[in-house]
C-alpha cells in the first residue's frame, strides 16, 4: 500500500527511486548514507537538501554529519527547530547550539514535551539555578537522554542517604553533573565504602563531596587505591590518611607516585630532610606534593639568610610545613617585629616556627601588647596557638596552663580535640560543620 510522507503520496517504486536519488545526492557532498538504509527518508531530494543546509547553517560540517548520519532523518520543522528553540529557551546560547548538537546529536530525535521538559524540571527540582541549566547541559549533554526514574534519581538518593545536604545537590550538579549518570552499585558506593574504610567519617565525606563533587569521578581501582597505597609506601602512617584526604582531597586523583618521588628527592637534596621527615611533612600538609620547587625555596632562603642553619630550617619545616607556602614579604615583617619589638631569642622561632603563620596585625601584635600590659612572660605557642576565648581565659587565669598538642584525627571517624570532648557522628549539623572546619584547618 502507498504511504503518505511529507504530503506526497508515494508507491513502493517511487520510494525506491527517491531513496536512490537522495543517496546519490548525499554521496556527492561527501556524506556516506549507509546507516540510513533502515531509516525513513524524505520524499524528495529538495527536502534532504534543506536539512543539510540547515545543519550547516548552525555550524555542523559534513564530517559531523558523517559522525552521526541519523540526524539527517530528522525533519527540520518537526524535530530540529522545536528542539533548538527549546534549548535556547532554557539557557543555551544560540552561537553554542551547533557545538551542542555535535556533542549530542541524539537529542534531535527527542520529543520536547515528553522527553526534554521532564529532565529540565528534574534539574530545577534539584535546586540547579535556572541560569545554570544551559551551562550544565553544555558540560554534560547526555543528561537529556536519561530516564528520570533510573540512574539520576538513584545517585541523588544515595548521596543524600550518606549525609549530603539536599540543598547542596544543585550546586554539586552545576559543578560536576557527570555523577548523575553514574551507577550507585558499581561506581559511587564502592568509592564511598572504600574511603570510609580508611577511617573517613561519612559526614566528613559528605561535606567534601558537597564542595568537590568531582571526587566522584576518580576511578577507584585505577587511581584512588593505587594513590592510597603510594602514600603508605612513602612512609605515611595509615591513621593519618583521613586527615590527609580531608585536607587535600585532590591527592586521590593526582599522578601521585611521580609527584611524591620528585618532591622527596628535592626535600632530601635541597632541604636535607630525610624520607621519614618528608612523610611527616606530607601528613601535616599534603598540598606540598603540588607546590613548585622554586616556590618552596623562597621561604627557606629567607630563613637561612636570617642566620638559621640548614639543619635548623629542616627541623622547622618538619614541625610546621606551612612555612614553605608563606609569602616572604609577610615573613620579613613578622620577623622584624619579633626581633625589634619583642626582642626574643632566635631559639624560640626554632621551637615554634608556627609563629610565621599567624597574622601580625590581627593576632601577634594585639595579644603581645596585652601580655606586656599585664607583665606576663610566656612562650610564643602559649599566647598564639589558641582561640580568642581561650586566650582570654589564659590571660585572666591565676596560672599558666601547660601547652598541649594540636588536634588529632583518629581512626574510626572521630576528631579528638585537646580540652574538648570527642565529637561524634551522632551530633547535630552545626557541630558537623565545626568538625569539618577544624579538620580542614589541620
Amino acid at each position: 500500500m502507498p504511504t503518505v510522507t511529507w504530503g506526497v503520496v508515494q508507491g513502493r517504486k517511487e520510494k525506491l527511486v527517491s531513496r536512490v536519488i537522495i543517496s546519490d545526492y548525499l554521496k556527492t557532498i561527501g556524506i556516506i548514507p549507509d546507516e540510513l538504509e533502515e531509516f525513513e527518508l524524505p520524499s524528495t531530494v529538495e527536502v534532504m537538501c534543506e536539512r543539510v543546509e540547515f545543519l550547516q547553517k548552525i555550524g555542523l560540517t559534513v564530517d559531523d554529519m558523517n559522525e552521526y548520519p541519523l540526524m539527517l532523518g530528522c525533519s527540520v520543522r518537526k524535530n530540529i527547530i522545536p528542539v533548538l528553540t527549546y534549548l535556547e529557551k532554557i539557557g543555551l546560547q544560540r552561537s553554542k547550539l551547533g557545538e551542542f548538537i555535535k556533542i549530542y546529536p541524539q537529542c534531535l530525535h527527542n520529543s520536547v514535551v515528553v522527553e526534554l521538559v521532564p529532565v529540565i524540571k528534574f534539574l530545577r527540582g534539584l535546586d540547579v539555578e535556572k541560569q545554570d541549566i544551559g551551562y550544565v547541559l553544555m558540560k554534560y549533554p547526555e543528561l537529556l537522554g536519561f530516564k528520570l526514574e533510573g540512574t539520576m534519581s538513584t545517585s541523588v538518593a544515595y548521596l543524600v542517604s550518606i549525609g549530603v545536604n539536599p540543598r547542596d545537590v544543585g550546586p554539586m550538579v552545576t559543578q560536576y553533573p557527570y555523577f548523575l549518570g553514574m551507577r550507585v552499585g558499581t561506581t559511587i558506593k564502592p568509592l564511598v565504602d572504600y574511603l570510609v574504610s580508611l577511617g573517613l567519617p561519612k559526614k566528613i565525606l559528605a561535606r567534601m563531596l558537597e564542595k568537590r563533587a568531582y571526587l566522584l569521578g576518580y576511578d577507584l581501582e585505577e587511581t584512588v587505591k593505587p594513590n592510597v597505597n603510594c602514600l603508605l609506601s612513602f612512609g605515611l602512617r595509615k591513621d593519618t590518611l583521613p586527615s590527609v584526604i580531608t585536607q587535600f582531597p585532590q591527592i586521590l586523583g593526582l599522578p601521585l607516585k611521580a609527584k611524591l618521588s620528585s618532591q622527596q628527592y628535592f626535600f632530601n637534596l635541597k632541604l636535607k630532610i630525610d624520607p621519614d621527615g618528608f612523610a611527616r611533612v606530607i601528613e601535616k600538609m599534603p598540598q606540598i606534593v603540588s607546590l613548585h620547587q622554586h616556590v618552596l625555596m623562597k621561604p627557606v632562603e629567607f630563613l637561612v639568610g636570617r642566620g638559621f642553619s640548614t639543619a635548623d630550617v629542616a627541623k622547622m619545616i618538619v614541625k610546621c610545613p606551612q612555612l614553605v607556602a608563606l609569602q616572604v614579604g609577610l615573613m620579613k615583617i613578622s620577623y622584624y617585629f619579633f626581633k625589634s619589638d619583642m626582642g626574643r631569642p632566635m631559639e624560640e622561632l626554632l621551637d615554634f616556627p608556627d609563629y610565621f603563620t599567624y597574622s601580625l596585625e590581627s593576632r601577634i601584635k594585639p595579644r603581645y601588647q596585652r601580655l606586656q600590659n599585664k607583665g606576663i612572660r610566656c612562650s610564643l605557642g602559649w599566647f598564639l596557638n589558641c582561640s580568642d576565648q581561650r586566650f582570654e581565659e589564659r590571660l585572666y587565669g591565676d596560672y599558666i596552663e601547660p601547652e598541649s598538642s594540636g588536634p588529632s584525627f583518629c581512626m574510626g571517624g572521630k576528631l579528638e580535640l585537646p580540652g574538648n570532648e570527642i565529637v561524634s557522628e551522632e551530633e547535630d549539623d552545626s557541630e558537623d560543620e565545626t568538625l569539618y572546619r577544624r579538620t580542614v584547618s589541620l
